[in-house]
């Protein structure tokens, strides 16, 4: 643009919002390009309407985001491609936040329509992956968010270097999620340099965090102060209401250890807040099962069930049903802590509800094992999240009396290994980490197609081999024939939706 009649009227005001953003103002900059969006006309106006829906999701208000992409979607001319192409990738990241994952997926894969073919919009094609990478991790789909994360890592380090850490950091999330935990520390530092190399501020803030969190789940809570401490500072410097809100969640856990649970439940509180206030209902319903955590502590224990029902409902409504077995073994596990010092016993229904829940959630958490292709995934899964879910199920069968489902769990364990009578009846218990046991990956459409369909015991025992196979068949067990665990085999598929027993029927 050579002259000043050239530059469409306007303009000035873009490039004033962009250097505030550039200086950490979000809130400045917002002002500046909602300004702009009332004054101006044309392009200009679109890419103000795009850059204010942008700085309202920085600043924790999704929905207003969302409201502003869509305007600014219905008045991008069709050949516009790397302007629809971007406004779709940015109005993905903000369906995500409020957990719309198949309108983000559907924007996502408009975009990657649009960029085909295109090899000089290399750097959008590289948000476009990391975008549905993060969808594919909100979805707990691990190996395809390692494929999507492994490919924008190649086209980034090839075509824009100075984005290296957002792979990077999908990488870290994806290894650390699917038990790969010093894989993924070791890809979060690289993108911490990465971020730090590119300057990039918000980038540097946002992976001490997810670095503050990792090390919190590992339990070396000395490490992961430091880190959130600093990301703390600058989120909330800098107004940005969903990251501030993911660290005071963080501040509460480790301050749980400290035993001043009032503080622990204002902390979670503020941060609950500012995950309502924006719209991030996922993030909102772990903190509401960290709230239900402190109201069994306390013996609140119909405040915290009110809690846990409604994280279960916000993950139920989006169609996440690991995440609903999540809810469900938490849920048992809260009334597996607090039993050991009731001066009462529980009533016989809050017993029964306990069991229901431990063994349904149990089988869909035991059943996920078989959907892993890496056998020491497999093993690691059954060690670190199915067998404590099977535990709290014998443990609840043995405390009800039920002799029928104590006989039933311990036919479909028959791979040969024996079972240690003090997993069934010993009731200490042990302080609940940061989360619940991360949501599994999702299986196959079809779990049976390429895989080895075997009977229970030799399915196990392929399993622990690393050999591909289908969940274990259905049990019939004598003298009546009836089959093992079927009623909770029953309501785990229609409360989860997903199989979590094959079809067929075999003899224990």
């Amino acid at each position: 643009m050579d002259t000043e009649d050239s530059v469409p009227p306007g303009v000035e005001l873009l490039h004033e919002g962009a250097a505030a953003h550039a200086r950490g103002e979000v809130a400045e900059a917002l002002r500046i390009f909602a300004d702009a969006a009332r004054t101006t006309t044309g392009g200009v106006r679109v890419s103000a309407l795009i850059n204010a829906a942008s700085m309202r999701d920085e600043l924790g208000d999704h929905t207003g985001a969302i409201t502003g992409f869509r305007a600014a979607l219905a008045e991008i001319p069709d050949d516009a491609t790397e302007k629809r192409a971007s406004t779709l990738i940015n109005y993905s990241q903000a369906l995500q936040h409020v957990g719309d994952l198949d309108a983000a997926e559907a924007a996502l894969e408009q975009a990657r329509d649009l960029l085909e073919g295109h090899s000089d919009l290399a750097t959008l094609r590289v948000s476009c992956l990391i975008s549905l990478t993060a969808v594919a991790m909100h979805r707990s789909r691990w190996a395809q968010a390692i494929t999507l994360a492994t490919d924008s890592l190649e086209v980034t380090t090839r075509s824009a270097p100075q984005l290296r850490g957002h792979p990077l950091g999908n990488l870290a999330a994806a290894h650390f999620e699917s038990g790969r935990g010093e894989l993924g520390l070791d890809f979060a530092h690289q993108a911490l340099a990465a971020f730090e190399v590119a300057d990039d501020v918000n980038g540097t803030a946002e992976m001490r965090q997810t670095l503050a969190m990792m090390y919190a789940r590992l339990g070396r809570h000395d490490e992961a102060e430091p880190h959130l401490r600093t990301a703390q500072r600058h989120f909330e410097a800098a107004g940005l209401g969903y990251r501030a809100g993911l660290g005071l969640q963080l501040s509460a856990f480790l301050a749980e250890r400290h035993g001043d649970l009032e503080h622990v439940e204002q902390v979670y509180r503020r941060a609950l807040a500012y995950f309502e206030g924006s719209g991030a209902v996922l993030e909102a319903s772990g903190v509401r099962i960290r709230l239900a955590t402190l109201d069994f502590a306390h013996g609140r224990v119909g405040d915290g069930q009110a809690l846990l029902a409604a994280a279960y409902a916000a993950y139920a409504a989006r169609g996440l049903g690991l995440q609903c077995a999540r809810v469900d073994f938490w849920h048992a596990s809260l009334w597996d802590m607090i039993i050991p010092d009731l001066v009462t016993p529980p009533p016989p229904e809050a017993l029964a509800l306990a069991r229901d829940l431990a063994v349904t959630s149990a089988l869909a958490i035991d059943a996920v094992r078989y959907s892993f292709r890496d056998g020491g995934q497999r093993e690691q899964w059954n060690r670190e999240m199915a067998a404590p879910a099977l535990r709290l199920a014998f443990r609840f069968a043995y405390r009800c009396g039920d002799g029928q489902l104590i006989a039933d769990l311990i036919e479909t364990q028959c791979a040969g290994t024996a079972l240690d009578r003090a997993a069934i009846t010993d009731t200490a218990p042990a302080r609940l980490p940061f989360d619940p046991p991360p949501p599994p990956p999702e299986p196959p459409a079809d779990p049976g197609a390429g895989s080895l369909r075997l009977g229970s015991a030799l399915a196990q025992v392929a399993a622990a081999a690393g050999l591909p196979v289908g969940p274990p068949p259905r049990l019939a067990v004598a003298p009546d024939g009836h089959i093992a665990l079927d009623a909770y085999i029953t309501a785990a598929e229609q409360r989860y939706g997903r199989a979590v027993r094959d079809d067929r029927v075999i003899p224990a």
